[in-house]
């Protein structure tokens, strides 16, 4: 069950110059859930995320974190950043550093944790993900896959209470999206509070507490993962859950071409 409030957004709007981006959003998230942000290409769904955790000014509306404000100018932001973390699509992790010495960097540097602490939680982190054998190697000797999962474990050793993720899975070949995919599967069971925008549709059905679906800068429908999936309210949601579904081809033969066949047999 959702435990207590952690994010309220009320009416927040987004621009860049003319471009609304985000024109009217309201949305809470208690603490333990899961809420799967899903809708077409630029439709403001990575924009939405980066709002959240303090990287955009927004134009209009509140972003709230347990009643504390949450803008780049908030004195406070570097705090409320630690308390919600982001994992992007690009991993971001330094070339010159081993997997060991990324996951370690910001605990040390930003959050001022001890050295020997923070090493034996960044190893069982690492463990937890299957590369705990990979610490001492640098990000240009991993697969794409590992990478993204060594940016989770470092976002995990700053101890967020909250967890973005930005289409973690786009720049991945299909077999690598699985082992990613299972690292979120395996928070969720833990109750971890989680926004994901994905275009993994069997697993947003998967995963979700709630399925939000964004389009043009509004929440067009905000549901369970079976009503959204099996019953969507508005004819714009099942016109986008019908581009994941394909009907069967039936391939048509020609006359002449039955006729070379019966005549070969």
């Amino acid at each position: 069950m959702a435990g207590k409030e952690l994010l309220k957004i009320e009416h927040l709007k987004k621009q860049y110059d003319e471009n609304v981006v985000l024109k009217d959003i309201s949305i809470t998230v208690k603490q333990g859930e899961v809420v799967v942000i899903v809708g077409p290409s630029g439709c403001g769904k990575s924009t939405f995320l980066r709002c959240l955790n303090g990287l955009e000014t927004i134009q209009g509306g509140t972003i709230t974190y347990e009643g504390e404000s949450v803008e780049v100018k908030s004195k406070n932001i570097t705090k409320i950043r630690q308390k919600i973390g982001m994992v992007f699509q690009s991993y971001e992790l330094f070339p010159h550093k081993t997997i060991l010495e990324n996951v370690m960097l910001s605990p040390i540097l930003v959050q001022k944790r001890e050295k020997n602490e923070v090493r034996k939680e960044a190893l069982e982190l690492l463990e937890r993900v299957g590369l705990a054998d990979k610490k001492d190697s640098y990000p240009r000797q991993l697969s794409g896959g590992q990478k993204q999962r060594v940016a989770i474990v470092r976002a995990l050793c700053m101890h967020p209470e909250v967890m973005l993720f930005d289409e973690v899975t786009a720049a991945l070949d299909p077999e690598m999206v699985r082992e990613v995919l299972d690292v979120l599967l395996s928070l969720a069971k833990q109750g971890r509070t989680m926004l994901i925008v994905t275009h993994e549709m069997s697993f947003a059905k998967a995963i979700a507490d709630r399925i939000v679906f964004l389009d043009k800068g509004l929440i067009v429908e905000e549901a369970s993962p079976a009503e959204f999936f099996e019953n969507p309210k508005t004819e714009r949601a099942k016109q986008f859950l019908s581009t994941f579904t394909f009907d069967k081809v039936e391939k048509s033969r020609s006359v002449d071409d039955v006729k070379a066949v019966e005549a070969y047999v």
